[in-house]
C-alpha cells in the first residue's frame, strides 16, 4: 500500500501471500493512515477483473468498519454495465442478504458513468496540452470530470489490480478515477 509518504508491501515471485500475511500488511497500512472517525471510500473493480476482492472486502470491513464514520465501496465500472445486487453479492462471495445484514453499515455503489449528474467538473485540458501529450496526433479540448461521490469522503483507497487493457492501455491505478 502506498499513501501519505508510506510504502508497505511484500511480494513473492513463487506464490501468493497467505490471508494472515495480507491481513497483517493491510492492518499496518490502515493503522498508519489513521482513519478513525473518517469517511472512507474504497474504489474496487467490477467482476470483469480478477483479484482477491472477497478477501479484501471482508478485511476492509473487519479492520475499518467499527472505526470509521463511514466505510463505502464504489465499483469502478469504466463503461461496463452496473452490477445488480445479486452480481455484487456473487462477486464479493456474500450470501444473499448479507450486505443488508452482516455488512449493513457498508454501502457498495456502482459508478453511474451513464448519468451526467454523477460527475463533478474539474476543468478542461487545453488543445495545446493534448497536442503535446499525443505528440501531435490530436488537437482538441478535453473536459475532465470525476465522480462527485469522491468529494464526500476524507480518504479514498483504490483496491484492485493493474492489467494490460486491449482498449485503454492499462486498467487499474489512476484509471479508477479517469477511465476515459
Amino acid at each position: 500500500m502506498i499513501g501519505r509518504g508510506m510504502l508497505i508491501g511484500q511480494g513473492s515471485p513463487d506464490g501468493h501471500l497467505s490471508e494472515t500475511r495480507i491481513r497483517e500488511l493491510l492492518a499496518e497500512a490502515l493503522e498508519r493512515a489513521d482513519l478513525s472517525e473518517k469517511r472512507v471510500l474504497v474504489i474496487i473493480p467490477d467482476n470483469t477483473r480478477s483479484g482477491p476482492m472477497p478477501l479484501m472486502f471482508r478485511l476492509f470491513c473487519e479492520l475499518l468498519g467499527q472505526r470509521t464514520a463511514a466505510l463505502d465501496f464504489l465499483i469502478a465500472l469504466g463503461t461496463h454495465q452496473p452490477m445488480t445486487d445479486e452480481a455484487i453479492e456473487s462477486w464479493l462471495e456474500l450470501r444473499p442478504g448479507e450486505l443488508i445484514g452482516r455488512f449493513r453499515g457498508v454501502r457498495v455503489l456502482n459508478h453511474r458513468w451513464m448519468d451526467p449528474g454523477t460527475f463533478h467538473d474539474l476543468g478542461v485540458m487545453a488543445e495545446e496540452e493534448i497536442e503535446r501529450i499525443s505528440q501531435g496526433l490530436l488537437r482538441l479540448r478535453v473536459p475532465v470530470a470525476i465522480n462527485r461521490l469522491v468529494l464526500d469522503y476524507d480518504q479514498l483507497i483504490v483496491c484492485g489490480p493493474v492489467f494490460p487493457h486491449e482498449v485503454a492501455g492499462f486498467s487499474g491505478g489512476n484509471k479508477y478515477f479517469f477511465p476515459g
